[in-house]
Parts: structure tokens; sequence; C-alpha cells
């Protein structure tokens, strides 16, 4: 499976790109940025939906769905949001087709155009809110907590599958409250949802923090963010969270009557995540024999291969590893016999280990006779012959054991590469040389924020929220700075 594949250290961008495709993950698709989701691709996203969408539901968070379409009106209401998103909508324009006159195929139908032009939902804070509007009325129907999982569409010009593509599946989050405390709370408590996710799930490090101004979501008053490390050393926003105040609630009008009998705009918040992860999963793990994935998002958690020559040999073996398949199923582990005699054990061993499946059996006649069997980790590629008797127990504790060490193994990374830098040579030679996070003081304005990024191409990735208090001088400018914040490339 893993032959002519691109190395890591030869090309990163194409290694990845490679591996999407060659482990059945996700292609490119003939509409231009758009990707189609294979099975095994989507398979995983199912666990990671199925996942936060129990984390969501457990925090009192219920689904709805929304419209796709978004009137163009509906946008201009609030300025920051449509200058942030204005660049990347596509367009409703007409809602008919017809026979072109001269026999060319269809065209548009110039009498069918609408009487106002819809948005394809870029992200579904105004249509949300405009519905919000007609469902609180008083202090009762707060708080209101809604999530949908749905498609969204931004048309951006350089795509790459699973991290930017011009339609991507993602959750969103869009919730109302009657206090600022309440809704700042929620947020704050959304991002713990994404960052318990990321390095529970995902085995995937991150740092929690607050973006800059510069970098907030389109209307917010704050964005907070997980921010991961990719094996490359560039970052990888993986999640956010925005407290949106009142200005969505100001521009739509929605307004509750208070327990003192006053009338008051809500309070917002909006977060999600998106299919990105998938990118960022790929990225954290994975390795130049292919694809490596965390126990708790794999589709197929172990992968028995026989080793047979003949329907009797396959008859007997196919009859003792039922009994192991009942038990491991019966702790919750998915498992795939795989008795297909189109390929040889070999094919079939390179097969499971370039899609990252976390653990391989493997038994032959001569396992039957001696009652035991060979069990091999995708993680450290390490094999142990095991008794048919134990094999379950010592299965369930090793995908525990892969989990751990898959996220101490990109904690470890992420240490050894985040370094400080206390002036602008030593933080340019850090960015150019290293890469990683480069923790340094920062003067706090959006014309030295952007300076950085144009000279060196590291931006901002978050204030971090543990970072202590610490007097110091900004590595560009040289003015004051309390704190330092976490730079770095980015995807």
């Amino acid at each position: 499976m893993a032959k002519d594949f691109t190395k890591r250290s030869d090309d990163y961008s194409k290694w990845y790109n490679e591996l999407v495709v060659k482990a059945d993950l996700a292609e490119s698709s003939d509409v231009r940025g758009c990707m189609v989701i294979k099975p095994y691709g989507f398979a995983i996203w199912e666990k990671m939906q199925a996942e936060l969408d129990k984390m969501f539901k457990a925090t009192g968070h219920s689904n709805a769905y929304f419209p796709l379409f978004i009137p163009k009106s509906y946008l201009s209401k609030e300025a920051d949001h449509v200058e942030g998103f204005a660049k990347e909508c596509a367009v409703v324009t007409h809602y008919r087709l017809k026979n072109d006159p001269e026999g060319k195929g269809v065209v548009v139908d110039p009498d069918a155009k609408l009487e106002e032009e819809l948005v394809v939902r870029p992200t579904s804070e105004t249509i949300i809110w405009n519905t919000y509007r007609n469902w609180i009325q008083s202090y009762r129907d707060l708080p209101l907590l809604i999530n949908q999982w749905a498609n969204v569409v931004r048309w951006e010009m350089r795509t790459r599958l699973f991290l930017r593509t011009a339609e991507f599946l993602w959750q969103e989050g869009h919730t109302a409250h009657s206090t600022k405390d309440e809704a700042i709370a929620e947020a704050e408590q959304m991002l713990e949802v994404y960052a318990t996710f990321a390095e529970r799930f995902m085995a995937m490090p991150v740092v929690k923090g607050i973006k800059t101004p510069s970098e907030r979501f389109a209307g917010a008053l704050e964005t907070y963010c997980i921010e991961a490390m990719m094996q490359d050393g560039k970052a990888l926003q993986a999640g956010t969270s925005h407290f949106l105040g009142q200005n969505f609630a100001k521009a739509f009008d929605v307004k509750f009557a208070t327990k003192e009998g006053g009338l008051e705009h809500v309070w917002a918040t909006s977060w999600g995540v998106s299919t990105r992860l998938m990118g960022a999963l790929i990225m954290t793990h994975s390795d130049d024999q292919g694809l490596v994935l965390p126990p708790k998002l794999a589709p197929i958690q172990v992968a028995i291969v026989p080793i047979f020559k003949g329907e009797e040999q396959l008859k007997q073996i196919t009859d003792k590893v039922n009994g192991l398949k009942k038990e491991l199923l019966a702790k919750g582990i998915s498992v795939k016999f795989d008795n297909r005699d189109t390929h040889k054990p070999g094919w079939k061993f390179a097969e499971y280990e370039f899609k990252g499946v976390p653990v391989r059996v493997a038994i032959g006649p001569r396992d039957l006779e001696s009652n035991q069997l060979e069990i091999a980790r995708r993680d450290t590629f390490e094999k142990n012959t095991v008794g048919f008797d134990s094999a379950a127990d010592y299965i369930e504790k090793l995908l525990e054991e892969i989990q751990e060490n898959l996220y101490s193994r990109a904690n470890e990374h992420r240490v050894d590469n985040t370094r400080s830098a206390d002036t602008w040579e030593e933080f340019k030679s850090l960015i150019d040389n290293e890469g990683g996070f480069v923790a340094a003081h920062w003067d706090g304005t959006d014309e030295t924020e952007q300076k950085i990024k144009t000279e060196t191409k590291a931006t901002i990735r978050c204030i971090p929220l543990d970072q202590p208090d610490e007097e110091g001088t900004c590595i560009y400018t040289g003015k004051p700075s309390s704190k330092r914040v976490l730079f770095a490339k980015a995807y």
C-alpha cells in the first residue's frame, strides 16, 4: 500500500495530499474546490460527530436545522459580519434553467430572477438570529442552547482536502442568554468541550487562548480558540468559540422581558468545529507508512487476518475467531475479520497498516495448535504472541495504551517545538529555521501584528489563557508588553 508514497521529510504537503487519497479518506470532485468524502473518511467523521454530539447534549444543548439559503439583506444588518464574509459568499440569483434556443445545452432563464438574491450559507448567525426573534420573548425562554450539524460554503480560492475547501461539513452552536456573564461562561465552557475532545479522543494536545482583535470572528467581541501543532511545526486552528455580545441581538432586534418587567437585548455566543479536524488528525499522528488513528476514533479498531490454505483451514480459524470477536464486541471494540480469499495476508497487513487500524491480529493453523495469536500495534509496530484466553483483555488494554502513547508523543513534539524569543533577530531565526510555536512579547497593536506577519509569515495564533503576566518589551517595536503571545506559521 505504501509503495511510491512520499516521505514527510521530502515534501510534507505532498505527503499529506497523497495520504488523504491513498488511504481512501477523500478525493477532489469535479466541482472546483469541493471534495468527496469517501466511506472510510466519513466513518471517522461520524465517530467525531457522535462523540461531540454527546458532549453538546451533556452540556444542555439541543440540535436543530436552519436554511441553507440566507437572504442577502440579512448579511448587511451586522456590518463587521458582512465585511468578514463578503469575499467568500456564493450567491443564488435565479431559480430556473431552460433549453438554449441555439441548442447548446441549458442556460439560465432570465425571466426567473429572484426578487432578493440568496447567499449560500457561509455561517448561520444571521438566519438564526432572525429566527430567534420569534422564539424569544421572555426571560423564561432563556437560555436558548441550539446546535446544528450542517454544511457551509466559503468560496476559497486555494483549497486542500479537509483543511480548506469551498464546501465543508461542520457544527455550529448558537446560544442566547439573559446576561453578559452567562454568555461569556457559555463561550468558555464550549472551548473546554473542544479542548477535551481534541485531547481525549483525537489524542491531540492543544493550547487554549483568545484571538487578537484582528483575528476575531467577524462580529464577535471575543474569540476563544484551540490551537494545535502539526508534525511540520505549523499551527492549525482546531476550534473556535465566540462571545458575540449583543451585536446580533441588536441587529435583528431580539429582546426579552426581564423578571423586573424591563425589556433588554439578549447576549449571544456561537461556536464551531469542522471537517478540518480530519486534517488535524491526519497531520498530528500519521507517518511514512500511512495513516495512524487513535483507537477512540478508528472505524476499525482491530483487524483480524486469517492465514489459511483452503476452506477447511479457514473454517477452523473462523470457528476460533468467532469467540474472540464476540468478547471484543462485548467490550465495545470494533472488529473486522478479513476472510477474503482474493488478497494474500501480506497485502492485507499492508492495507490495514496504511489505513491506520490500531491493532492487527494474525492467526494461522500453527496458532490454532498452540492456542496463540500474533498481535501487532500500529503506533510502534511492536508485535507480541498472546494466548487466546487472554487475548480480548490484552487487546482492550493495548488500545488504551495506544491512545495514551499517541497523545504523549504528540505532546512531546509540541513541547520540544515551543520556544521563547526576546529579540527580533532571535524571533526571525526561530520562525525561519526551527518553526513550531514561538512565545514572544507584542505591543498589542494591529499595526505591529501585521508588520510581523508581512515580514515573517508568522501570525499570532492566540494569547494563551494560561500564560502568566510577564513584563517585557515587544520584539518588533520595543514598546512595553505585559505577557507573551504565541506566534507560528499556520495552515
